[in-house]
């Protein structure tokens, strides 16, 4: 595995972050082999990196032992061709277990996901994060979202703590954002941002205005044609592509996404498996997709597809090489 840090090599990625999905078997247990043909095509495909066991990956309902094999087998798929990054969160005290757990099994960073039921004020969040960030040598990328809500001021303090290599927002709130990066860049600081909304696609654009061009992509999952696509139409200043992208794909997306709770995990799952990858069903408290939405998922993805032109699609397709 490469020595080089993990913000080194995330700094100037040049394809969408990968949130594998996390395989289950007929029985409902861990199918690590067709986790690692998920993860495999996806670094194939062309992901920047693998953010194991997080939210697409069901991180909530994975037991310890199982979370440490679904990392290591990520981590010996990668063989350090890109970084592995694994989530972490709950109390203070799991957290810091579950991030042991991930630096055992070699990955090189950690998500942290905001406390479990507690909504704690800044205090309490910048020491969960402080003394979770102390309990390995692994780089953490503090999620916002939910009940983990900073302000600016924590962020520039917790952009000071040793280990704390960047954030991630899933809350969506552009003010509080262009205020965070304003006062940490005022504070002489230089964290990795993320863009962590559920299709973060959508908000690219703005998101790209204030200076956030790293990106979690759920859609990779499942068509990393589409998802490449639009991160080149990005990278390259190809509004007319960017443009067709969000209208006839991933606005659709994301309105179908809102039909049910749970679908930024789901649907997801779902479109893994129209791609013939047979990564399971979803653990509750989680539920399966209505049939009518995966029928209407599989109609955007053939839309999507068709939008990019000849000569976009093809390689990238879901379970190819499976």
């Amino acid at each position: 595995m490469t020595s080089a840090p993990l913000a080194a090599r995330l700094t100037h990625v040049s394809g969408p972050l990968f949130f594998p999905v996390t395989a289950y078997g007929p029985d409902g247990g861990l199918d690590l082999d067709i986790f690692r043909v998920h993860v495999r095509q996806g670094i194939e495909a062309g992901a920047a990196a693998v953010f194991a066991c997080c939210g697409t990956g069901e991180f909530h309902a994975l037991t310890p032992g199982e979370f440490r094999a679904c990392v290591a087998a990520a981590v010996e798929e990668s063989a350090g061709r890109v970084p592995v990054v694994a989530g972490a969160g709950y109390g203070t005290a799991l957290a810091v277990e579950y991030a042991r757990l991930a630096e055992e099994a070699g990955a090189d960073g950690l998500l942290a996901m905001p406390p479990y039921l507690v909504v704690a004020d800044q205090a309490g969040l910048l020491r969960h994060y402080t003394e979770l960030a102390a309990a390995t040598s692994l780089d953490v990328i503090v999620y916002q979202r939910d009940n983990a809500v900073l302000t600016p001021e924590t962020a520039v303090a917790l952009a000071r703590v040793d280990g704390v290599i960047g954030f991630k927002d899933g809350l969506g709130d552009l003010d509080l954002m262009q205020r965070i990066v304003s006062a940490v860049r005022s504070a002489g600081l230089d964290p990795l941002y993320f863009n962590g909304l559920p299709t973060a696609e959508l908000t690219g654009l703005a998101y790209r205005g204030i200076g956030i061009t790293l990106y979690s992509s759920a859609v990779f999952c499942f068509a990393p044609d589409i998802a490449l696509a639009f991160h080149r139409a990005l990278e390259s200043g190809d509004d007319a592509l960017a443009n067709r992208l969000l209208d006839g794909f991933f606005v659709p997306l994301v309105e179908l996404r809102n039909q049910g709770r749970g679908y930024a995990v789901s649907l997801v799952k779902a479109g893994v498996r129209l791609g013939g990858l047979e990564v399971g069903e979803v653990r509750p408290p989680l539920s399966e997709p209505d049939a009518d939405h995966v029928k209407r998922l599989a109609a955007l993805i053939e839309r999507g597809r068709g939008l990019l032109g000849s000569g976009e699609a093809g390689s990238g397709a879901p379970g190819a090489g499976a």
